[in-house]
């Protein structure tokens, strides 16, 4: 299949803003500058500060769509589909956990490198597969538990590569680096979760993507912005790196960007990145299929990768790239890029049909427009 020049832009511009969102938030995290009061110069954390830039973002969606509403209903004959009405109350608990999630990620990726930090946010395969079988009913073929094995393996690769270079590298020490990377993981797990609720409960009721993205993003602006105020009371000793050791300190965030405003450029390039993001990847999947966008978002660990090194914010570790090899593969067999090939093959191509024939992975590549619906 030939791709327009429109899906060539989609892609484009996923791959773009997918990278530019979890650099610019590490680029952020690596800025230091005084605090209020004149306190001693100190690196910018604040994860959940970040945070809450991320879920304005996802609210820009919710004014998208109402511009694209509008825009729609000054035609003759409007074409575009609502979806019917639902009580917005049912994003809410997906939206906790988005923001919890969120916020964990944050947290880890001041403890750890970007590319790490990106390459193990495909744990989310291992536990999305898990609980959509024990609450969905969903049965996995054989080719989706190669998958997830396969893809522990790769994060054990990867892991291990953090461990190995955490003794040689001076920005990030051992123990931090292992922390943020097993808060990834447990955030992968919250994840999963918002996803399989997704599915029960709210991809019943046809809302338009822009419209479901904007209200989790409004839901998780608006709590988590309250929160900022007893985080600012919440003292957690030295796992907090601003000079009062809070949970977090929204005051000092500010006085810093007021010291450096550069860090404001870093804020705005994620939550502007993560609005055009959500757009690209929403249409990628409407426009294309869910297995472009898969392929798009494994692509994007790749250009931070490549970023991170060209920056010196990293070092290149060979043990690393396997473990990114075996992640791709174990991603691959979970979503079934591997039936194109096995289909040409005569001994395998009985198992491909047996596969595409389990009336639920049949549902799944319906969805994703890769087989053609009975008539």
């Amino acid at each position: 299949m030939t791709w327009t020049k429109y899906q060539l832009f989609l892609a484009g511009l996923m791959l773009t803003t997918g990278s530019i969102n979890t650099l610019s938030a590490k680029w952020a995290d690596m800025f230091s500058a005084k605090g209020c009061k004149d306190s001693p110069e100190h690196t910018f954390s604040h994860p959940f500060v970040q945070a809450v830039g991320m879920f304005l973002g996802e609210l820009s969606c919710l004014a998208v769509f109402h511009m694209l509403l509008c825009h729609d209903r000054r035609r003759p004959e409007p074409k575009m589909n609502t979806g019917q009405s639902f009580n917005p109350l049912l994003f809410l608990p997906p939206a906790l956990c988005d923001m919890t999630a969120t916020s964990i990620m944050y947290v880890a990726l001041n403890m750890t490198s970007a590319s790490s930090f990106q390459m193990l946010r495909g744990a989310v395969i291992i536990f999305t597969g898990l609980l959509s079988v024990a609450f969905l009913g969903r049965r996995l073929v054989a080719s989706q538990w190669t998958g997830i094995f396969v893809t522990i393996l790769g994060l054990v690769m990867v892991g291990l590569a953090d461990f190995i270079s955490g003794n040689k590298d001076d920005s990030h020490k051992l123990s931090d680096v292992v922390t943020g990377d097993l808060l990834i993981i447990m955030a992968q797990v919250i994840a999963a979760v918002q996803m399989v609720l997704e599915e029960k409960f709210v991809y019943k009721h046809d809302v338009h993507p822009l419209r479901a993205v904007g209200t989790e993003g409004f839901f998780g602006f608006f709590i988590l912005s309250l929160l900022l105020i007893p985080f600012f009371y919440i003292p957690v000793g030295s796992f907090s790196n601003n000079p009062r050791h809070v949970l977090e300190d929204a005051l000092d965030a500010f006085c810093q960007i007021g010291h450096n405003p550069m860090i404001v450029l870093a804020l705005l390039g994620n939550t502007v990145s993560i609005a055009f993001f959500n757009f690209a990847g929403i249409s990628v999947t409407k426009e294309i299929s869910a297995t472009t966008r898969m392929v798009l978002d494994s692509l994007r660990t790749v250009v931070i990768w490549v970023v991170s090194l060209a920056l010196g914010w990293e070092q290149f570790h060979g043990l690393q790239v396997l473990g990114f090899i075996v992640l791709l593969v174990g991603a691959a067999l979970y979503n079934g890029l591997h039936r194109p090939l096995l289909a040409k093959i005569p001994c395998c191509a009985n198992m491909v049909e047996e596969e595409e024939g389990n009336p639920v992975e049949r549902a799944r590549l319906l969805d994703e427009g890769r087989v053609q619906e009975e008539t």
